[in-house]
């Protein structure tokens, strides 16, 4: 899977939330100010190319549909970082957290209830 931009990942988000859509239907998710329709458009293309969606040709206009999860987007995006930065270790990643007080020892009990189930 090749890894998106910043500006991709952003508009995929929106996309995996209301699928399926038009590119004006994912500029109306946007707040205000709203980026141009051509570069939403363009963003798209590429998630296309990358095959992340696919499109529909309606008239003037194209469908977009996921092709893959956001579940499975953030898996593959998890297990790049934990590859990367912790030597393939999801213990080390949860010790990372905890040594940085990001997760509380009531967080970490929380996980192993969930684990045991």
């Amino acid at each position: 899977m090749e890894k998106l931009t910043r500006q991709e990942e952003d508009v995929m988000r929106r996309i995996w939330a209301i699928a399926p859509c038009f590119i004006k239907d994912v500029l109306a998710k946007y707040e205000e100010p709203k980026p141009p329709y051509t570069t939403v458009a363009s963003v798209v293309k590429n998630l296309e190319r990358k095959k992340y969606v696919k499109a529909k040709h309606y008239g003037n206009t194209y469908e977009y549909t996921p092709l893959i999860s956001q579940d499975e987007y953030m898996k593959e995006s998890l297990d790049t970082v934990v590859n990367n930065y912790f030597g393939k270790s999801y213990k080390d990643l949860v010790a990372f957290f905890a040594n940085n007080q990001k997760i509380s020892a009531a967080e970490l009990k929380e996980v192993a209830d969930q684990i045991g189930k």
